[in-house]
């Protein structure tokens, strides 16, 4: 009987598993679009002054508010993610949906930085 009970409980952890709620992915041109607040990340001056530059690429996961929950780094230089992340946490969106029910939604989100 301890046998019967034990897959019934893992067959409906599985089913359970799989019923979550996708995320939406948005691309950066969706996600500025969606954005209803969107500072502009500053240029570290430790890395103005030690002249880095390139690209920093984050994943920020949005709750069904449309606040940030986290930010991800993906990838840049060390002396630039730092205010990235700073900054991408503070931003806003419009709550998403999907099928008419509010849902979470993943941005992958790209800053350049050249010096001048």
């Amino acid at each position: 009987m301890n046998s019967v009970k034990t897959a019934v409980l893992a067959a409906l952890l599985v089913l359970g598993a799989g019923s979550s709620k996708a995320e939406l992915r948005l691309t950066m041109a969706e996600a500025t679009q969606a954005a209803i607040s969107s500072p502009r990340p500053q240029y570290s001056p430790i890395a103005q002054k030690m002249k880095v530059s390139g690209d920093v690429v984050v994943e920020a996961r949005i709750s069904e508010t449309g606040t940030v929950e986290d930010v991800k780094v993906i990838s840049g230089n060390a002396l630039l993610t730092p205010n990235v992340v700073k900054t991408v946490k503070d931003w806003k969106f419009k709550p998403f949906q999907e099928n008419g029910a509010p849902t979470r939604a993943v941005a992958t989100l790209k800053f350049s930085f050249k010096m001048n």
